[in-house]
């Protein structure tokens, strides 16, 4: 595992030409906190001996990394340093797992399916449209995944039709952006899926 790189990005690079610090507890925390994965001790002192250009001896890494797992232990905050797999990561404190559950478990939620990305991106292009606008491009019912993105909170409602029978109209909603890291509806790309001269027509992209 390369480690310097982490290091670095945290701490900076001009750290090389700097003596090793008695205690090292904050350079060890940096490196637990930047690492994508559990970092082991041994990795720990390598990359504070490059760091440094100073010897730093094994066991005082470990100690360090004690000292900081216990000021987390004994601290208000929702997180502290695990040991795993021989390495240590930051991870959240069991009285929170709870809550992080729920987190987890609406994130998975708002998965989406092949038919209800084709259902979404007729919308997000033609908005507001009717079901019965959506159907005619997809060739299929799309009861199911216009109520799985209204329930995703992806798609909302927007008035009526003044189409016979006054049916709904959808549009995408401030989730809709967040979900795909967009700031407005501009953002989209351009439009490549759904061919504006036929709205029954599945098309290639279309030159700007």
């Amino acid at each position: 595992m390369r480690l310097s790189g982490f290091f670095y990005i945290c701490l900076g690079p001009s750290l090389k030409r700097v003596k090793a610090p008695e205690k090292i507890d904050t350079y060890v925390e940096a490196l637990i906190f930047c690492a994508s994965s559990p970092i082991s001790p041994k990795d720990i002192q390598k990359c504070l001996e490059e760091a440094f250009e100073s010897d730093v001896d094994f066991s005082s890494v470990k100690k360090s990394a004690r000292r900081v797992k216990k000021r987390y232990d004994e601290g208000p905050q929702p997180f502290t340093i695990a040991e795993v797999a021989g390495g240590y990561e930051f991870r959240t404190k069991p009285a929170y797992a709870h809550v992080v559950n729920v987190l987890t478990k609406q994130r998975s939620q708002r998965r989406l399916s092949p038919s209800a990305i084709e259902t979404l991106s007729i919308i997000a292009y033609k908005q507001p449209v009717t079901k019965a606008d959506i159907e005619r491009v997809r060739g299929v019912n799309s009861d199911y995944s216009v109520r799985t993105l209204l329930e995703k909170g992806l798609v909302e409602i927007k008035g009526k039709s003044e189409a016979l029978g006054r049916p709904l109209l959808y549009g995408t909603s401030p989730a809709f952006m967040e979900y795909f890291g967009i700031n407005s509806i501009k953002d989209l790309p351009a439009l490549k899926d759904i061919s504006p001269d036929n709205d029954n027509e599945v098309g290639e992209k279309v030159d700007s």
